[in-house]
């Protein structure tokens, strides 16, 4: 497994390792060992995750307060276009976001720590998203940011309107949710 740094503070690309023979292929979807070994973090993973979503499904952009999710992304079956906002008001990033194509062919996972926001666009038929996290689903602490907020101008390469949940658009603006220290 390679850590490959992006533009926001922390947020790492992590490739992994696909074996391929007659048969089809293999992959370790995650390794406590080499995860802490490209990364240098020694993460206690408390919960997996796992959904389907048809073409055009956009969900998010969702967080977590009080009780921060670090998350591990990783597509199982078509691809998706994953975006994250840092909300870390510490963060050299804070306010930025990044947009990251993954898909089940390229043994890529997405690790974002704590105090983002994250949501992603189905670009296949449909996708199959599988996500680690270092704390528990809490409903009274998640939040939506508005996936169009226009102050953030998230190019989420839409090339028509996307399949969004009520919650979603009912997201908060940037200048109305409630941030990291």
């Amino acid at each position: 497994m390679k850590a490959l740094t992006t533009a926001l503070h922390g947020v790492l690309l992590l490739q992994g390792a696909l074996h391929h023979d007659e048969r089809g292929f293999f992959t370790e979807l995650f390794s406590r060992r080499d995860f802490r070994v490209a990364t240098g973090l020694d993460i206690d993973f408390v919960q997996d995750n796992l959904s389907r979503s048809k073409r055009h499904v956009l969900r998010g952009l969702h967080y977590q307060v009080v009780e921060p999710q670090g998350k591990l992304i990783r597509v199982l079956h078509g691809e998706v276009y994953d975006v994250a906002v840092d909300l870390r008001r510490a963060s050299p990033s804070f306010g930025r976001w990044a947009g990251f194509r993954l898909n089940a062919e390229s043994a890529q996972a997405l690790w974002l720590p704590p105090g983002f926001a994250h949501g992603f666009l189905t670009l296949s038929d449909s996708a199959d998203c599988f996500y680690k996290t270092t704390t528990h689903y809490a409903l009274q602490h998640e939040r939506c940011l508005r996936w169009d907020d226009p102050s953030l101008k998230i190019d989420w390469k839409l090339d028509t309107s996307p399949i969004v949940a009520a919650k979603d658009h009912e997201g908060m603006y940037w200048d109305e949710i409630e941030m990291y220290p």
